[in-house]
């Protein structure tokens, strides 16, 4: 068995376990998710994908022998996990506001969030599979595609780093609803935390359902950027495949931890944008840029440039923010 079949299968052994303790444990039915369970809950899922990311810095030799073209050196395949899932978990935290309008605009309750947010994930989880899929295939075959994925990136970037901060989605006036409401019957309540009731001799779908369905369409739309800027930072399915299912699986924790203060992160979208274009902007030059900075101090680069910019981007939010508030309510 190969070194890569055996970090698949411990990535695997690991994720099943988590979700079985995750569903066990952390989710009963009808529960609502206090700040500190959410913050376990968080510490949880970062610290399995850190603990892999150690994992597959020990296993970097032999991840390197197999693959003595495409790795530079023991370090890389790691850092460009932790590079991909630090930008997967910073478009995360931009998902969550979108989330919220979800939940808003359809009046889930909130003892329901917890297992409708984990259907919607996981259903995200098997989208992403499939797009991740096409994606490294494509490329696989028309690697000038790596090209079109720079511009994608770029303009996102651009449109992103531009866009108007009183722009907000309507969650019920998006195509999947309307799609939804034109081809299956639907009804205005939440059926007691059921996601498909009988009425009237017949079956129709609750709000949850919609809910469901439109966390998981929601978030294929963030994979669009997201997927692509992971691909620009590296070419590895399996660095591509376990950094998107780390960072979704936490999402739900994430959700419940900052579902308070994420419209707070005013400047987050610009900072994610920096980061777009940055990608986008290396896959687009990475020829000329391989003749003048080696792979791997371009690993270390791109890491930096992701940390840099998130989290300069929240401590900037959280400071005029802070500086905005009347003195009388600051603490």
């Amino acid at each position: 068995m190969s070194t890569h079949s055996i970090v698949y299968l411990v990535f695997a052994i690991v994720i099943s376990i988590a979700l079985v303790f995750d569903l066990g444990l952390l989710s009963k039915k009808n529960q609502k998710i206090s700040i500190k369970q959410a913050l376990i809950q968080t510490f949880f899922w970062v610290g399995l994908a850190l603990a892999f990311f150690i994992f597959l810095w020990f296993e970097g030799g032999l991840l390197a022998q197999e693959n003595p073209g495409a790795v530079a050196s023991d370090s890389q395949l790691p850092l460009e996990f932790l590079s991909a899932y630090l930008m997967e978990w910073s478009l995360s935290i931009d998902n969550i506001f979108v989330f919220i309008l979800i939940f808003n605009a359809f009046s889930v309750k909130e003892k329901h969030y917890s297992r409708v947010l984990l259907l919607g994930i996981l259903m995200a989880i098997l989208f992403r599979i499939i797009f991740i899929t096409l994606g490294v295939a494509l490329v696989a075959q028309f690697s000038w595609i790596l090209y079109i994925f720079g511009l994608f990136l770029l303009y996102t970037g651009y449109k992103m780093f531009s866009a108007d901060g009183d722009e907000q989605f309507n969650p019920q006036q998006s195509k999947v609803y309307i799609f939804l409401k034109r081809y299956l019957p639907l009804v205005n309540h939440d059926g007691d935390g059921k996601y498909i009731v009988t009425e009237n001799d017949r079956p129709v779908y609750t709000t949850l359902f919609v809910v469901v369905v439109l966390l998981a369409a929601i978030d294929l739309v963030f994979a669009l950027d997201s997927i692509p800027a992971v691909m620009g930072i590296s070419k590895d399915p399996m660095i591509i495949y376990t950094s998107n299912i780390f960072a979704v699986l936490g999402l739900r924790s994430l959700f419940f931890l900052l579902r308070g203060a994420v419209t707070k992160f005013d400047y987050l979208q610009q900072g994610i944008a920096i980061v777009l274009i940055f990608i986008g902007a290396k896959m687009l030059g990475e020829h000329w840029i391989s003749e003048w900075i080696p792979k791997q101090a371009m690993v270390f680069i791109s890491l930096g440039v992701i940390m840099v910019c998130i989290a300069g981007s929240i401590l900037y939010s959280i400071a005029i923010n802070k500086r905005g508030t009347p003195p009388d309510v600051q603490e």
